[in-house]
């Protein structure tokens, strides 16, 4: 507890500190946050505006942290939460990049642009990795993790670390997403007492709320488009392998990745052009090399793009032919199902002609082997990490030093939920060709780690794959989750439905996009397309954005629940009191 007031502490120094000559002009009205002069800035804009010289990156740095101190920082219930912490060089590099400017030097499409990334993905400088937890706070990381050092190059300005799901979701079964020991727990915009979703919650809020231009998320499944979906912004989960991993806390070296968030398709495919490996960056073999799906089947493209906005189109879904699965979502309340079916035709309005999968008797096979994987995996994955960490409790340690770890720091690690994830995947037998014996693993008893592999493969390949070209179609569409719930500590995360599973266990990628809105609430849907097919994605993505515009339709409010009418009742009618005196010995408040 004393670490996470210290580090509020510093946040809040560093906030004010440049700040204090416009501390009479600060707004903090909620009702009055899109007085923002930047808000819903794309990078597009911002750089046409320091280009012409009317704004600088300092400038726009400073109103980013003032924004944050206003509305991300404050008394639980009144606030986003979604900033672990500050970067105390975000300010000099701005400067660096304004000077870099005048001399006409632009380093790339995020010169000087503010960013923030998730806390696990490791930045060489004053700002820690934590991956939420206790355990990887002290010394920060020694190296830049490739996707910091891409933005660097790119003239991107790092502004700080967003709050996250502790070990990215992987130590509990009941765990809640967006609570981690370092960070306390991340509210979403639309509603403080709502659910930002996913491990990526903080970079998921935090873009929403407009705390800086873009941020960076991890996923292994779903954990940037379901914080995407929950917070209403644009999410891009990338092949595995087409963005580094190298410095990034991992689960899976099989599904993990990097990708952006962004309140429009076209950032988060500015985004992604920067910090996309085309060929192999010599620190994670995956770059050289092509995911689950597509092993053993095809070849790692040689034409991998550099710039995405290419393939950014408004009328991008003239003519598409979209295969639609529901996913679970007739599970949901009626208004949910109505809103999902009037995104349908939005679909079809736009140009798209829909292939109703389910209808077709087609079946997503279920990827049942994903448990072992990820557990096996992260059992050595984590200790590679480590290894690569010094001043850290968990410097050179193995997973079961972390178990043993949470359980010495139980109060401060442990308060909710305990670590059982943790402790399935420890239990694991070694060797890739061992037969398993735990019952819980999703798999039958005896499945080795390569048979798990092999299960996962045939997933996507029968599925994401087969109905691509089995009925001809440019991508599969679902729902992406359900909308946010409200955060319960007690009882735990409240998914209904999901499709982030279609492509997560092949390394398949898919975009989110928000869609419509529940009582405000948003809902989105998802793109799904075979391995390297951002391009084609990009395209549909950002034609249903342009017919739709539902982000603009529904910006967040800050509200402190949601829905916040017809829930406060008539005013009861109080009796009148007669007048009395004090009680002996009272004083008026205040003295």
């Amino acid at each position: 507890m004393a670490t996470c007031i210290a580090g509020r502490m510093f946040i809040a120094m560093l906030l004010f500190a440049p700040l204090a000559a416009s501390a009479d002009s600060k707004e903090n009205d909620r009702d009055h946050h899109d007085k923002f002069p930047f808000l819903e800035a794309t990078v597009a804009q911002l750089q046409v505006e320091m280009a012409a010289g009317h704004l600088t990156s300092e400038q726009l740095t400073r109103a980013y942290l003032k924004r944050i101190a206003e509305l991300d920082q404050g008394e639980p219930g009144t606030a986003v939460n979604s900033i672990i912490e500050l970067n105390p060089d975000a300010i000099a590099t701005a400067r660096e990049a304004d000077e870099l400017r005048r001399q006409g030097k632009v380093m790339g499409p995020l010169h000087g642009i503010p960013v923030l990334l998730k806390a696990n993905i490791d930045t060489g400088d004053k700002m820690q990795t934590t991956a939420g937890s206790l355990a990887l706070q002290g010394t920060p990381a020694l190296h830049d993790s490739t996707v910091a050092a891409k933005l660097r190059a790119g003239g991107a300005v790092i502004l700080g670390k967003t709050n996250l799901s502790e070990w990215a979701n992987f130590r509990s079964f009941f765990s809640v997403s967006g609570w981690s020991a370092v960070g306390g727990q991340t509210h979403n915009p639309y509603g403080l007492d709502h659910n930002p979703c996913g491990s990526s919650s903080g970079s998921g809020a935090a873009a929403a709320a407009n705390f800086a231009t873009v941020s960076l998320g991890t996923e292994t499944d779903g954990s940037i488009v379901c914080p995407a979906n929950a917070n209403g912004v644009v999410g891009i989960k990338p092949t595995v392998g087409l963005v580094s991993r190298a410095g990034v806390v991992p689960i899976s070296h099989t599904q993990d990745t990097v990708g952006p968030h962004g309140r429009t398709v076209a950032d988060a495919a500015i985004t992604l052009g920067v910090i996309q490996s085309r060929t192999s960056d010599g620190r994670d073999p995956a770059t050289g090399a092509v995911p689950l799906g597509w092993q053993g089947r095809f070849s790692r493209p040689t034409n991998i793009p550099t710039d995405y906005t290419q393939f950014l189109s408004p009328k991008g879904l003239q003519g598409a032919r979209l295969g639609v699965t529901r996913q679970g979502i007739d599970t949901a309340p009626a208004q949910v199902i109505a809103a999902f079916d009037k995104v349908l035709t939005d679909l079809q309005a736009a140009g798209a002609t829909l292939v109703d999968l389910d209808a077709a008797k087609f079946t997503f096979p279920t990827a049942t082997g994903e448990t072992l994987v990820l557990d096996f995996d992260f059992k050595g994955d984590v200790q590679s990490y480590f290894a690569t960490r010094v001043g850290v409790p968990m410097a050179g340690k193995t997973l079961a030093d972390a178990i043993a770890f949470n359980n010495a720091n139980a109060s401060a690690e442990m308060p909710f939920w305990g670590q059982e994830i943790f402790e399935q995947a420890e239990a694991l037998l070694p060797g890739a060709n061992t037969p398993q014996t735990d019952p819980t693993l999703g798999v039958p008893v005896g499945t080795t780690y390569n048979q798990a592999l092999a299960i996962d493969q045939a997933a996507v390949v029968n599925g994401i794959d087969l109905a691509l070209s089995k009925f001809n179609l440019d991508a599969v569409v679902a729902p992406t989750d359900n909308p946010a719930w409200s955060t319960d500590l007690l009882y735990g995360d409240h998914f209904i439905f999901g499709s982030s599973s279609l492509g997560a266990a092949g390394g398949y990628p898919y975009i989110q996009v928000p869609a419509t809105n529940v009582f405000g609430i948003p809902l989105g849907i998802t793109f799904f397309g075979t391995a390297f097919s951002e391009p084609k994605l990009i395209t549909l993505a950002s034609g249903f954005e342009a017919a739709t515009q539902q982000r603009a339709k529904n910006l967040p409010t800050f509200s402190p629940t949601i829905p916040d009418e017809h829930v406060e009742g008539q005013p009861l009618n109080l009796p009148h009191r007669k007048r009395q005196d004090p009680p002996e010995a009272w004083r008026p408040h205040h003295m």
